[in-house]
């Protein structure tokens, strides 16, 4: 075994111990892996975006065929015994396991490996703030706008290794719903704003766009995640504020979808985030060589899925470049229980190694 592939089980449970839910955590972890790319005689360098980290660094020659490999250290929330990394069995559990902690390990290890390639060119970017509801100056759109770019992009999102040639954008919105004062004692003198919210909300969920379909996606994904509403336990609320997060499909407008809701009586709806879909050509050589690649490794057709997740791969391919999403098996990201398979993130390096080294030949270089 090289020496680096023993690093990845180590690897990735360091990483998930790294509490990357705050900014202090996030530039910990960040100088972890500088430092442990470092070590490795890989020069890496970090700038900053709204006070988060962005760490580049790159193996090969300049004028090989270029692949970027991109993923984020941040993560949502979770409860302080999820960054403990537990093992049982094939399944690494642990905040960030899936998403995507298990595929940024394989990525380093990966470009440890290739360090010395004379025929291929790995840059991997590393961002601090993929899941944050920023919608300008992400850590991505300044890796791209710093021409930290190739001529194909992979992000480590969860796929179970498969392809995401297709992403959802994403629609935030903050909806404010009025209604009546009154007694709490007396509710039937009042108009309750939250339980207006509550009905706004279903009736988004309504909406003719919410029943479309494409190819590879059965529905838009609607999401009530945060509320607030009354000032006083005795009160009925008069005023009722939701956030709302729709994730859109390919082909769907969301100023047509904002303007959806918008018509909707009583509402005002503010866009907090807006982000386009991800969709790549699958007759891309990049495309079709990683897809060979999965196929060894992984089960099934490889590009069979799309993802609900919004992704980092828009920030490339508006610039031109190529960008898919594919990252090892797992499970339950952003939930309580998430897990990454330890045999898959082994198949995931090997996968990413495998296309790399295949790729000159593939391009006639």
């Amino acid at each position: 075994m090289n020496p680096s592939q023993s690093d990845l089980l180590p690897l990735a449970k360091r990483l998930i111990a790294y509490e990357t839910c705050d900014e202090r955590s996030i530039h910990e972890c960040a100088g972890f892996v500088e430092a442990w790319l470092e070590a490795r005689d890989i020069e890496a360098t970090r700038e900053e975006v709204r006070g988060l980290p962005v760490v580049k660094a790159e193996v090969g020659p300049a004028d090989a065929p270029t692949i970027v490999l991109e993923g984020h250290i941040d993560v949502v929330p979770a409860h302080a015994e999820q960054f403990e990394p537990r093992l049982a069995g094939d399944r690494l559990y642990g905040r960030g396991a899936y998403d995507m902690k298990g595929a940024i390990a394989a990525m380093m290890v990966v470009t440890a490996a290739l360090r010395d390639s004379d025929r291929v060119r790995v840059r991997l970017g590393i961002v601090g703030d993929e899941e944050s509801e920023e919608g300008e100056d992400r850590g991505c759109d300044r890796l791209v706008d710093s021409g930290f770019i190739g001529d194909f992009a992979i992000t480590g999102e969860p796929t179970d290794l498969h392809i995401g040639v297709e992403a959802k954008g994403v629609l935030a919105m903050r909806l404010e719903v009025g209604g009546t004062a009154a007694h709490g004692a007396t509710p039937w003198l009042g108009d309750n704003a939250v339980l207006n919210a509550i009905d706004v909300f279903r009736s988004i969920e309504s909406l003719p766009f919410a029943r479309q379909s494409s190819e590879l996606f059965d529905r838009p994904s609607i999401n009530l995640g945060r509320i607030w509403g009354g000032d006083a336990l005795n009160k009925v609320p008069d005023r009722c504020v939701i956030d709302v997060d729709i994730r859109y499909l390919p082909g769907q407008d969301p100023d047509a979808l904002l303007a959806a809701v918008r018509a909707l009586p009583g509402v005002a709806a503010t866009p907090l985030l807006v982000r386009p879909p991800a969709t790549v050509d699958r007759d891309s050589p990049f495309v079709l060589g990683l897809r060979e690649a999965a196929a060894t490794f992984g089960e099934g057709e490889p590009m069979s899925v799309g993802r609900d997740g919004a992704s980092d791969a828009v920030s490339f391919l508006r610039v031109g470049v190529p960008a898919v999403e594919f990252g090892p098996v797992g499970a339950g990201h952003h939930g309580p229980a998430e897990w990454v398979s330890v045999s898959s993130l082994e198949g995931y390096r090997q996968a990413l190694e495998s296309f790399l080294l295949a790729l000159p030949e593939r391009l006639g270089e």
